[in-house]
């Protein structure tokens, strides 16, 4: 739990109110969980934007609120780019905890020899783990993907503790001929199916 956001308590409410609050570098958020009262507060946009950008899940809050928790959601408008509020959840290090982790491919696939195209059908996972083993992301060695083959969510390698949230046999990489080439191969046998067909009507005509 290296990562620190600083939070002030918010008393504010309501849509114009929070747009100005956001002008000035803030991010409206409310902590709950384990029982507790929410509360509202406020995360200064720049610490947020770097917790985010490597990956990290679980923080440890200072100033008006000391605690651990998990960055739960994040709300953002995708219009703006800009965050318009996060949801933090009070967490213990040990406490087991459903996240959404990123996918990162590692290696250059065997079916790419072949002319195959590697395709990242899903780049992240759900999985549940320990609060304090939380991973910045998990990495897919590809290096065995064949041609016409794939890699599922069982072939990942989780952190001791974790389990996977999805079905395992949920695909995440696909190797394949790009869909030009597969038409291609298609065109180039029908003309051969053709002249067969041609070359028996003859033969019944004898």
């Amino acid at each position: 739990m290296g990562d620190t956001l600083k939070v002030e308590n918010r008393k504010e409410t309501g849509s114009s109110r929070m747009r100005r609050l956001r002008e000035t570098g803030q991010v409206p958020a409310v902590l709950y969980g384990h029982g507790l009262d929410s509360v509202n507060l406020t995360v200064q946009w720049r610490e947020l934007d770097a917790v985010l950008k490597h990956g990290g899940h679980v923080v440890q809050l200072t100033g008006d609120v000391n605690d651990s928790a998990l960055i739960k959601a994040v709300q953002w408008d995708h219009v703006a780019q800009s965050c318009l509020h996060v949801d933090l959840a009070r967490v213990s290090a040990d406490e087991k905890v459903e996240v959404t982790i990123e996918v990162v491919l590692k290696g250059t696939a065997e079916g790419a020899a072949a002319g195959g195209v590697v395709n990242h059908v899903l780049h992240e996972v759900e999985i549940e783990c320990p609060a304090n083993a939380i991973p910045e992301r998990l990495e897919l060695n590809i290096s065995g993907l064949e041609l016409n083959g794939a890699l599922r969510a069982s072939d990942l390698v989780l952190p001791a503790g974790a389990t996977l949230s999805i079905p395992p046999e949920t695909t995440l990489v696909t190797c394949a001929l790009p869909v030009e080439e597969e038409e291609t191969a298609g065109e180039a046998a029908e003309p051969e199916v053709i002249e067969k067909g041609k070359k028996e009507e003859a033969e019944g005509d004898d």
